[in-house]
């Protein structure tokens, strides 16, 4: 089944995990994905791009699992414009209940030159080709022109219009280098609801990418000019600069009706729930001045603010935190809470934890609530946080010891489990994170680099609790690990092993034996 719209509705596909994993560093596992891909259905999510069939057995088996798992949304593979690809992605997707295959080829000069080796006459070709055979598939076929943005007019309205001829119900113009500017590519939507003389066939759909920090604005004035699909993701996350952010293209069309006047099916309280987890999953940071959900888009610091928002709220908050899923406390959390208001608190911040992930949040709100007399929503929310990292578990951390100071060689001295065994390692540094690194690699070696070593504070004061972020690099694959702890240092050795563990798994998937830790 084709998604349907009125004239003034918007189809939200969601390329999070296709176009968002693609994000250097930004892999996710297929047990990760699953968890994405039912927050972006239960959020209301027209289409999920659950991946790109062909490039791994890993891409594969997330776009099958997803055809699984989702029920109400439309799920969504990608294909290249060759036969191979489209059989593939038709295989991974043959459970969904609603399924839909995009298949794309390069259509602007640079891309037919450099990229493919072929005319026009044999790109022609391979749209035709590629599309008939998708369409014997399933009836949702997507097609899309890379890099439309620079393509030459005449021609693009000719592959635009084969493409619907042979079966295509929508297709997609991408500003794929992020090139285009607003008015200028809400032009080019016009001229092709004008031009191309079977495009009331098909659903105009944009792709547009933020290299120049225009995405949002190219994505909404293409609705303006006609198109009613947007392809996004969650933060915005995808290749360089990212993709047009889903949360800041939802709520401009929620809060500006007098200038937008269409609507999504997205649940945009679930908003926050999904930037959190997307924010967890991949360790990428939301920056704190990030629209919608950055931890300053609803914070006021000016007295003049202050006074106005004490006033009334509509004096500097256009939107209301709650319409994106930010809850005031209502509950106030300290060391004697119990289980069940600790379970409504996180019920009311959009988490649903099965017992045994509540019972180990539980265990460290209790500890935590040991170390800090004020626990704030953002403490609750990076603790479990810590819970949605926890994959397979080779390595398991027990104990640390740090001992460091201004005249001291720093030393670090850690307990942890591999495999099941416990160990212990010492080892000395060049500070403090360094000797706890050097010892976890004493009893976990590997050739990973680290890429990236970042901290936050969660909270204010010195009692707040730090999200650290790690990347690690090992033949060109990357992986992330993240953990919170009020101690900076337990943080870091934590987010370390997050990574480390990801690190195994990926080696176990590929050569079984690979680890002997």
């Amino acid at each position: 089944m084709i998604p349907t719209q009125d004239g003034d509705s918007i189809i939200i596909f969601d390329t999070t995990l296709r176009d968002g994993e693609q994000a250097p560093g930004c892999s996710m596992d297929v047990s990760e994905k699953l968890r994405v891909a039912e927050v972006l259905e239960h959020m209301g999510v027209d289409v999920i791009e659950a991946g790109f069939a062909i490039a791994s057995e890993g891409d594969f088996q997330c776009v099958n699992e997803v055809s699984k798992l989702v029920s109400e949304s439309v799920v969504c593979s990608l294909a290249r414009a060759n036969a191979a690809d489209i059989d593939r992605a038709a295989e991974a997707l043959e459970p969904a209940k609603r399924k839909r295959i995009h298949t794309f080829i390069g259509t602007s000069p640079l891309h037919r030159q450099y990229q493919l080796n072929l005319d026009q006459e044999q790109v022609h070709q391979r749209i035709i080709d590629s599309v008939t055979r998708a369409r014997r598939y399933t009836d949702d076929v997507e097609w899309s022109a890379m890099d439309a943005s620079r393509t030459e007019k005449d021609y693009l309205f000719r592959c635009i219009e084969t493409a619907i001829a042979c079966g295509a119900t929508t297709v997609n113009i991408p500003d794929t280098v992020g090139y285009a500017y607003p008015e200028e590519f809400a032009e080019l939507i016009r001229e092709i609801r004008s031009t191309v003389p079977n495009i009331d066939k098909a659903i105009i759909s944009v792709h547009c990418h933020n290299d120049l920090g225009l995405a949002v604005a190219n994505s909404l004035l293409a609705v303006k000019a006609g198109a009613r699909q947007i392809e996004c993701t969650i933060n915005g996350i995808g290749e360089r600069a990212g993709n047009a952010a889903l949360e800041e293209l939802v709520m401009a069309v929620r809060t500006r009706p007098d200038v937008l006047p269409y609507k999504t099916r997205v649940i945009s309280q679930d908003i926050m729930k999904a930037s959190r987890l997307i924010s967890a999953i991949t360790g990428f940071s939301v920056q704190p001045n990030k629209a919608i959900v950055g931890a300053n888009a609803f914070a006021h610091e000016s007295g003049i603010h202050q006074d106005g928002m004490l006033k009334n709220a509509q004096t500097y908050e256009i939107m209301r935190p709650e319409d994106v899923g930010l809850h005031r406390s209502s509950l106030v959390m300290g060391k004697h809470s119990g289980r069940h208001a600790f379970k409504k608190k996180l019920e009311e911040l959009g988490y649903q934890l099965g017992d045994n992930a509540l019972n180990e949040a539980f265990v460290r709100f209790k500890a935590l609530a040991d170390k800090k007399k004020d626990i704030y929503d953002e403490d609750l929310v990076a603790l479990v946080d810590d819970e949605i990292q926890t994959g397979e578990q080779a390595i398991k951390f027990n104990r640390l010891r740090v001992m460091c100071g201004s005249d001291i060689k720093p030393e670090a001295s850690i307990d942890m489990e591999v495999d099941g065994k416990p160990l212990t390692s010492v080892s000395l540094g060049d500070g403090p994170v360094d000797a706890t690194f050097k010892a976890i690699e004493r009893l976990v070696p590997h050739s990973a680099k680290l890429q990236v070593f970042q901290i936050n504070a969660v909270t204010e004061g010195t009692d707040a609790q730090a999200v650290v972020s790690v990347k690690l690099e090992e033949d060109g694959k990357s992986v992330n690990g993240q953990a919170s702890d009020v101690d900076i240092i337990v943080a870091s050795a934590r987010a370390y092993i997050s990574a480390l563990n990801k690190l195994i798994t990926k080696r176990r998937k590929t050569a079984p034996a690979a680890l002997s830790a």
